[in-house]
């Protein structure tokens, strides 16, 4: 099992789009831009997610993309899989012949380690991870403003 560049890129250009979406659609230049993908990785990319429909395209000036769901309805296992199409551990593709038509003797660990990863992914969403990407700004924010030197006024 691997989980190549076209998953990985595709949760972070979805987190990106996700995290300005409120000021509208997003065009691809500025994801490719803020996160360094190449732009027609990106349109590749895009075009797999808008068929999975987990984006729209808006067409015109100002246009770009937008989320086709609130972010807390988009599962981190769905982007890999309309990136990737399958994230799978398996000799076989899950097909249980992968032994000369029979399961391998470690069929089974893998079949159950994807059933786990895949629980685990859908488990998570973009508003998860943005709001861990939020706690974690606030938090070194505050620890930056703590760590500023006192300027101590003298009083005489």
């Amino acid at each position: 099992m691997r989980l190549t560049t076209k998953g990985r890129f595709a949760v972070i250009a979805m987190l990106d789009l996700a995290m300005h979406a409120q000021s509208g659609a997003v065009n691809l230049t500025a994801i490719s831009e803020r996160q360094r993908i190449s732009l027609s990785y990106l349109e590749q990319l895009f075009g797999k997610l808008r068929r999975a429909g987990l984006v729209e395209s808006i067409r015109g000036p100002g246009g770009g993309y937008v989320l086709s769901h609130d972010a807390a309805q988009i599962n981190i296992a769905d982007i890999i899989a309309a990136a990737e199409d399958t994230l799978d551990a398996t000799l076989c593709g899950g097909n249980a012949d992968c032994q000369d038509g029979t399961p391998c003797l470690t069929h089974d660990l893998w079949a159950n380690l994807n059933k786990t990863i895949d629980s685990y992914l859908r488990g998570i969403t973009l508003q998860c991870i943005l709001n861990q990407e939020t706690y974690r700004k606030n938090s070194n924010e505050q620890k930056s403003s703590l760590e500023q030197p006192i300027t101590l006024i003298n009083l005489h």
